[in-house]
């Protein structure tokens, strides 16, 4: 196992009717909040107006900022630090999901940086300060209602970086699962592609003595298995949902990865395609962790053939560790089916015409700075554009 520090101060307040709460959980941190939400639906269902009146009752001032879409988007970052400025906003509140979230804070680190925000991003330069960020969360998919990890895109440049710091991480996040019952199917199907790849990017590694985060992995894993199917047949199903949406926190908070060199080159390959091809983050995963799998298993085959035995139910001869491995991936692909998830770049709308310049991108070679991604094996621009080529 290896060395690590483990901080996860985010405060998560879980359970029916937990968003009227917001006012009060607020009122000892800010006294002017940043509104921060996505499209109408938060209108639509109610939840903007419980907002509004938790906030008035407590005597919280707020400015309100609307607009965020998946794959976040660097211009409306932009414009919410110039509004969060001009109105000297002490915290921002996020509704929404992961987009939402880490577009509230990247606001939150522009605010306060002399600079331009996407400096952060495209050249890695360590926060000082951040306005602090929470969190009502609708959409289970991301975790970042509990990370310091935040994504955006550059629509100018067609770049979607990362970026992470513990000043990020949320100071309250509130989970009512009732808050995800009107989640369209594709939007299940997408955030349950997504928190498995938080998990799977930890998982997968070389890493010796790791049993503990091992079986943490594992059971968060079989959590995600046996409820993802329930909340799609019945997304009213609260209990199926309390599991899905606890697991996808607990899938990104940090502490599945904690003492094992991690991967994340899904990861990598996955922000090429939702940046020029603006698809869902879950969508382009649930494509690309499969073919990944298939392309890399034999780095450690008894890895992938206890992610089979352990995760996937697989039974089969410890003496053929192969197939036990490759059984494991088949299954994944049905859970995915099963989830109604895309199987290829094609289910995508993504031909052949950009497979080498993203691969390039995804390495740097691209940019003449080519650095391998992934820890399982190392992955050259040519890795990644085979890995391509099994999607398709």
């Amino acid at each position: 196992m290896n060395n690590f520090d483990f901080y996860a101060p985010a405060r998560i307040v879980f359970g029916r009717g937990t968003q009227n709460q917001i006012g009060e959980l607020l009122k000892p941190h800010a006294t002017k909040v940043l509104l921060h939400y996505g499209g109408g639906s938060i209108k639509r269902t109610g939840l903007y107006d419980q907002v509004v009146a938790s906030l008035n009752k407590a005597g919280l001032k707020f400015v309100e900022l609307g607009g965020v879409v998946p794959n976040p988007r660097l211009s409306l970052v932009r414009e919410g630090i110039k509004l969060a400025r001009a109105e000297k906003i002490d915290h921002i509140l996020a509704v929404g999901g992961g987009s939402t979230i880490d577009s509230s804070k990247a606001i939150a680190m522009g605010i306060p940086y002399a600079g331009d925000v996407w400096d952060m991003y495209d050249k890695g330069l360590a926060i000082e300060e951040a306005v602090p960020v929470s969190v009502i969360l609708t959409i289970p998919a991301a975790g970042s209602e509990s990370s310091g990890d935040t994504v955006i895109s550059n629509e100018e440049t067609q770049r979607k970086y990362g970026y992470g710091s513990p000043k990020l991480r949320p100071v309250i996040s509130v989970m009512n699962p009732e808050l995800f019952f009107t989640l369209p199917k594709e939007q299940i199907g997408y955030g349950v592609a997504d928190m498995m790849s938080h998990i799977f990017e930890r998982y997968f590694t070389h890493t010796k003595n790791a049993d503990l985060t091992d079986g943490l992995c594992e059971t968060t894993l079989r959590t995600i298995i046996l409820n993802a199917p329930k909340v799609l047949a019945n997304p009213s199903d609260y209990d199926a949902w309390a599991e899905v949406g606890f697991a996808g926190t607990v899938a990104h908070n940090g502490l599945l990865g904690m003492g094992r060199d991690q991967d994340w080159a899904c990861h990598g390959m996955e922000h090429e395609l939702s940046a020029i091809y603006d698809v869902a983050h879950g969508g382009g995963l649930a494509v690309l962790t499969p073919a990944w799998m298939t392309y890399v298993y034999k780095e450690n085959v008894g890895m992938f053939a206890q992610f089979a035995t352990r995760v996937m139910g697989v039974e089969g001869s410890l003496r053929d560790l192969e197939s036990v491995a490759l059984e494991g991936i088949r299954r994944l692909r049905l859970f995915y089916e099963q989830m109604e998830l895309p199987q290829t770049l094609r289910d995508l709308g993504i031909d052949e015409e950009n497979l080498e310049l993203m691969a390039k991108r995804a390495t740097g070679a691209a940019f003449d700075k080519e650095s391998p991604i992934g820890g399982m094996k190392k992955l050259a621009w040519q890795d990644v554009l085979n890995i391509y080529n099994l999607c398709k």
